[in-house]
């Protein structure tokens, strides 16, 4: 490899090497930096927090609206039951039994059936819980933004026995 050929590799000129990360955050932010960079976190905390119980909420409605399905079904039932194959069974029981009490039978069949679609739209519904991880995170966020050292006082100013005591420092 001749002389030549190396300086085609090698820049003529050096630029600067930058000793810092331009783009870095300052070593010692100034309190107006740490407040627009809380009030930042905070926001994005709030979002975060609204998105959880709207997808809470949303799972829930979901549940809420399968169980009245089954409420539904079971008044589909009630009132317009398959009243020829009913009719059907009670001209069938009328042939060993009074005419009187084969329609009533036929009638607690159906009515049987239609409590049996509503336990079911009931146990559905009851599955329903509400936003239990919104609150646990909330609870979270507010212990959190709660000073540690307080906690501990409070915690100090309580006897074993649940009463309050006396401030300690004579104050």
């Amino acid at each position: 490899m001749s002389k030549g050929d190396s300086s085609k590799f090698v820049p003529s000129t050096v630029t600067a090497i930058p000793l810092v990360d331009p783009h870095a955050a300052p070593v010692d932010p100034s309190i107006g930096d740490l407040v627009k960079e809380a009030t930042a976190q905070v926001s994005t905390l709030v979002r975060a927090e609204v998105e959880l119980a709207r997808a809470e909420v949303t799972r829930d409605v979901k549940k809420g609206m399968t169980g009245s399905v089954f409420f539904i079904m079971a008044l589909v039932v009630l009132f317009y039951s398959t009243f020829f194959l009913f009719f059907f069974v009670a001209e069938l029981l009328d042939n060993w039994l009074w005419r009187w009490m084969a329609f009533l039978i036929v009638f607690g069949i159906m009515v049987v059936f239609a409590v049996a679609l509503a336990l079911l739209g009931y146990l559905k519904v009851r599955r329903i819980r509400g936003p239990q991880q919104t609150i646990e995170s909330v609870k979270e966020t507010r212990a959190a933004f709660t000073p540690s050292h307080d906690k501990s006082r409070e915690r100090a100013l309580i006897s074993p026995n649940g009463e309050a005591q006396a401030d300690p420092s004579g104050w």
